[in-house]
Parts: C-alpha cells; structure tokens; sequence
C-alpha cells in the first residue's frame, strides 16, 4: 500500500526523510532572512544527528526512504520525463530563473545521472555555473559571488511540509512562503510517477490552491477525524477546501475535521510546534496556546458545502473525542516552567515523533520536558540536536510518515 496514515500513534512502519546536503552550505549571513533560517548550521554536524536520527528509526523496526532517492527513481528510467522536471522546476524558481531557462536547462541536463539532477536542484546554481553565453548580463556581472540564479532550498529536510498522509490519500501544498515553493516538486514528482506510488493516491489538495497550507498544520487524530492549524503557514480558507475535498471521496474514512486557531507566530509556526500525540491519552502541548485556543469543527454539508461551528468545549475534551478516550492528558512543554518552555518550544521540545503509543523520538537538548513525559510513562528516544535544531524544527517536522500500522 503506497500511503496508509491513520493516526498519529499506531506503530510507524514507513517514513519519508531527507538527509541534509550541501544546500545547507549555500546559507550566508545575508540569504538567512530570506530562506528562513536564524542560524547556519554546520553540515557535517547536521548529517551526523540526521543520520542518528535515521539509525533510531531503523533500530525500532521502521523502514525510512529519502526523498532524493524516490526523486531520482523516479526519472532515472525517462529523459522526457527529467527534461519535464526540469522544465517545470525551473518555472516554479522565479522570474530570475525564467529568464536564464536555456542555460539552466543545459547546466541541469547534462548531469549524468538523475541523482545528480536532483541534487544540484536542491543545492542551486550560481551564476558563475552557467554556460560562458549566460555570464554577460548585468546580474552575472555583479561581484557578489554568492548571488543565485537558481537558489538553494534548504528547509528540505523538513519532510513533514510540502505534503501531508491523510487516510490513504495526500495534500500536496501551496507553501506560505515563495522560498519553499519548489519543494513540493519533488513529492509532486514521485507521488505521480514512481511505480510504487503512480494511480494509488488520491490528491485532496494542490500548490494550484490559492491558499497556503503545510502539513505541520495537519495531525491525523483517528481514521474518522483530523486535526488542521490556522497558523502562521496556513490560511482558514485552505483548511476549509481541504475539508471539502476530503468530503467529496466518498472512499476517504474522514468526515471530521478539527481546525485549531494557534498564534500567528514564528514561534508557533505550525500545529505540531505546540501540539503533538505521543500516546492513546497523552498530548504534549506548549502552555502558551492554551488559554487563547479557538477550535472549529468541519463536518460535511447539504449538496458538498462544509457546514463549520465553534467548539466551546475544552481543548482536552475535544481531543478525547476524536481519539476516542475517556479523558487525555495535556503534558506542558517545560514541565510548567514558563522559562523552560520558551527556550525548549524555541528549540521544538513539543515535536516529538511517536513510533507507537508511548514511545517517542525527540531531540536530547529539551531534557526538562523529556524528564517529564518519562515521569508520565512515556518512552523518550533521545537523538542530537545541536545543528539540526537551528533550523526550527524538531522530528515530527523532519519526518513524512508513509505507513502507519
């Protein structure tokens, strides 16, 4: 089954990551701002915890593909194929890159391999790479050196965005942010060609949406029900044509769909920055949200409207519902501690990865919010985090499951 994602804490069977690369090298003081990272990490250092990260989901039976990989196989059997992504990546790269498709075009396409294809569009194209007939404008004139005529895309190991499981579909998204617009090529690419994956997927959301959404915003709480953040990434007005394309598969299981209204912060950029499930009744949230949370519930309408309404219950209430349990417990980020839990919500103490109920991955610098889940019973796996950390993410971010038990 190429897709099967039902919850948040049945045993992860099948995960999609992408190990960082030499696109994170391409950051520089001045570019940080515009490819949202607060910091430049240190690659070796981040490929080592990623790799870690990696070995402990393997460790506990999960099998991991990367998306460079299902990318390259994807194209590697079709040159018309590959000369389509080109095409269409370098379209989605901006006015810049448009103007410069011939000698893109020849750069990308004479890579040997499609590997290598992928990868030098992860990593970017300066303008001193591209054919000596290309070098004459004023742009490739200019003595900045660092200037791109095809930028880096190094938010990629961030897998959890460009797309979403749902049930046995996806949502392939419309990025906030122009920066990370290309990175749903990829998924785009083998969710609709690769073998395992072509004609299996029904798609309930497309870039071609005018609405933002990413799939840190979006947590599968049962096979019935799902949970949406209006966030600073995503938009009401996408988590409402989500719902209704979800609706109108008469096959999908989901006919509920819960939109949780979280501050519109860098801080609490997604969902899953303050809100993620690590057992049948335990929730791990940061405090911050909870005395300003609004929730909305999306059920189907007459003649396919979605018919919306304003929860007034309580945010454990709600959530015990659509889990179906008695009662859940919320576990604060920084065990209560208000200055604990701004520096370990800054460094994603509240996005853990659960492998099955009660077991959780989550970066070993957040110890006071890990001692408390193991105090409740959970099982911590603890992975280094001193690079990855600094580009604002934490494991549930870095990791798309594909199969969930």
């Amino acid at each position: 089954m190429a897709i099967d994602v039902r919850s948040e804490i049945r045993p992860l069977k099948k995960v999609l990551l992408h190990r960082p690369g030499s696109e994170l090298e391409q950051l520089v003081p001045n570019s940080m701002e515009q490819l949202l990272f607060d910091d430049i990490p240190y690659l070796r250092g981040a490929q080592a915890e990623h790799d870690a990260f990696a070995r402990t989901l393997r460790e506990q039976g999960v099998e991991v593909v990367y998306l460079s990989d299902l990318t390259a196989q994807t194209l590697e059997g079709s040159d018309a194929l590959r000369r389509r992504f080109v095409e269409d990546f370098i379209h989605r790269s901006g006015c810049v890159a448009d103007s410069y498709r011939e000698e893109l075009t020849e750069v990308l396409l004479s890579l040997p391999t499609a590997r290598e294809l992928v990868c030098k569009t992860m990593t970017g194209v300066r303008f001193d790479e591209l054919p000596r007939r290309g070098r004459g404008s004023l742009s490739s004139l200019r003595s900045d050196r660092t200037h791109f005529v095809l930028d880096p895309i190094p938010n990629l190991y961030f897998t959890r965005d460009p797309f979403a499981s749902i049930g046995r579909g996806v949502s392939l998204h419309h990025m906030y942010s122009v920066t990370r617009s290309r990175e749903t090529i990829y998924s785009d690419y083998f969710l609709h060609y690769h073998p395992e994956f072509a004609g299996q997927v029904p798609f309930y959301y497309t870039p071609d949406e005018p609405f933002s959404l990413e799939g840190g915003d979006i947590l599968n709480l049962s096979a019935e029900a799902i949970a949406v953040g209006i966030s600073q990434r995503t938009m009401p007005e996408a988590v409402e044509r989500l719902a209704q394309n979800i609706f109108r598969d008469e096959a999908a299981q989901i006919r509920r769909v819960l939109a949780f209204d979280i501050p519109s912060t860098r801080a609490f950029m997604h969902l899953d920055t303050v809100l993620t499930q690590i057992d049948r009744d335990k929730f791990l949230v940061h405090p911050n949200i909870l005395e300003r949370l609004q929730i909305f519930e999306l059920t189907p309408g007459k003649r396919g409207a979605v018919k919306v309404r304003r929860l007034d219950e309580s945010a454990e209430a709600i959530l015990a519902e659509a889990v179906g349990v008695d009662r859940v417990q919320l576990l604060q980020c920084g065990g209560g501690d208000q200055i604990a839990a701004q520096r370990e919500q800054w460094n994603d103490g509240s996005n853990a990865l659960c492998l099955r109920p009660g077991t959780v991955i989550a970066y070993d610098r957040n110890y006071v919010t890990n001692d408390m889940m193991e105090e409740a019973g959970i099982r911590v796996l603890r992975i280094p985090s001193g690079e990855l950390s600094r580009g604002r993410g934490g494991p549930r971010c870095m990791s798309m499951p594909l199969v969930r038990e």
